[in-house]
């Protein structure tokens, strides 16, 4: 019996930790399928989310209705995401992982002011000068900006125009899909480059890691389990009267590249291929509310950049007042939609958030030595979220779902 994708992938997984553990000086053997998945992956997001805006926002049809989704989504979005940064907040709080903790371990970071002052440009920029400039550097906002108004304005054009350009999408977006489908079969070769180059390359570390900044890890894990496992199914469960453990097994195949790629985006051609066909959500809907998802809705992240700022400021020994902490949750919040993007972008909003409530922004090189473990786990919960967020709208639009 052929086992199914989600099962290969894991047993890749296990294999490529094994693999990483035991013979990290062959890594090079196998390091080229992983590089190989994400350059397939990566090749598709642009072309995948133009299609899949324009095609969304050409068929939700009226004005009206893509102003209802529209505030749905973005409500959806920052709800979860101020969750997702209280419960970090909580967390933090109660385990006080920065306390007494090993600053000898602190990494030198350059370029972070460089970074920071890009953070004003991207939001200037989410309106390209130059719409192809914004395809070969991969803008997603630009990008998402240009496909939500050219969708809109070929609802506004004469009908054999408009059904010339709704059929010409359609199809290019059904092309696309065919492709990712074809992608998607190479995942478990490509996860286990991926993770084996990266075990490799962690091995020698893990003793140092795990004293030093065990308690730290451990506070954001908790954070991340609680927000995917408690705060979202029970917004799955009362809000969109959906089954969170059915919604779960749906996503299992994306959600297990999402760890292993560190990358809402390049996982976002597994995200809408589960979403659509394992939990039953329209492409009208899918189309529309992934793309901008995995650009701007990031709890994982959020969660882990109020962390890391609060354990900055309990390992150089200072105090930060409910008032700072307040500060700290929404400029968090806010660094989480508008980061996307940005070089360094997990770096340039923790530069944010520090000089927000006037923390030295050296404290950054604190938390680099765990940052892509950390990274690979608030990517997963991102990419939870999106789904998340897709069936509880889509069954908020009368929708008739897989896992109800």
């Amino acid at each position: 019996m052929k086992l199914k994708l989600h099962w290969q992938i894991l047993i890749a997984l296990v294999l490529a930790i094994l693999y990483g553990l035991f013979l990290p000086e062959y890594v090079g053997y196998v390091k080229w399928m992983g590089d190989l998945f994400l350059n397939a992956l990566r090749m598709i997001i642009v072309p995948l989310v133009l299609t899949s805006i324009i095609t969304g926002v050409t068929n939700i049809g009226s004005e009206k209705n893509l102003g209802r989704l529209g505030l749905k989504t973005l409500t959806y979005y920052v709800v979860t995401s101020l969750f997702a940064i209280l419960v970090g907040l909580f967390w933090v709080n109660l385990l006080q992982p920065g306390v007494g903790a090993n600053l000898g371990l602190t990494q030198k970071v350059t370029g972070l002011e460089a970074a920071r002052q890009s953070f004003g440009k991207t939001l200037i920029d989410i309106i390209p000068k130059n719409i192809f400039v914004a395809f070969t550097k991969g803008k997603m906002l630009s990008i998402i900006f240009f496909a939500l108004m050219f969708g809109y304005f070929i609802t506004r054009l004469g009908e054999k125009h408009r059904l010339i350009l709704t059929d010409l999408f359609d199809a290019f977006f059904e092309a696309m899909m065919k492709l990712t489908m074809f992608i998607i079969k190479f995942t478990p070769l490509g996860i286990f480059g991926i993770v084996a180059n990266v075990v490799s390359r962690q091995s020698g570390h893990l003793g140092a890691l795990a004293g030093s900044l065990g308690v730290y890890m451990i506070t954001v894990f908790l954070g991340l389990i609680f927000h995917a496992t408690i705060t979202l199914p029970t917004l799955v469960k009362f809000i969109g009267k959906l089954n969170p453990v059915k919604h779960a097994k749906a996503m299992a195949t994306a959600l297990l590249t999402a760890f292993s790629t560190s990358s809402s985006s390049a996982t976002l051609p597994l995200t809408m291929e589960a979403i659509e066909n394992n939990a039953g959500v329209s492409n009208k809907i899918s189309s529309f509310v992934l793309p901008l998802g995995a650009t701007v809705n990031m709890d994982g992240t959020a969660l882990y950049e109020c962390v890391a700022a609060m354990f900055i400021a309990q390992a150089y020994g200072i105090h930060l007042g409910f008032i700072q902490q307040i500060v700290v949750v929404f400029t968090a919040l806010l660094a989480s939609i508008g980061a996307a993007g940005i070089p360094m972008a997990g770096l340039v909003m923790i530069t944010i958030i520090l000089s927000a409530v006037g923390l030295p922004l050296e404290g950054v090189g604190l938390i680099l030595a765990v940052d892509r473990i950390l990274d690979m786990s608030r990517t997963t919960v991102n990419v939870w979220s999106d789904s998340c967020g897709a069936v509880i709208i889509a069954k908020s639009e009368g929708e008739k779902l897989k896992v109800e």
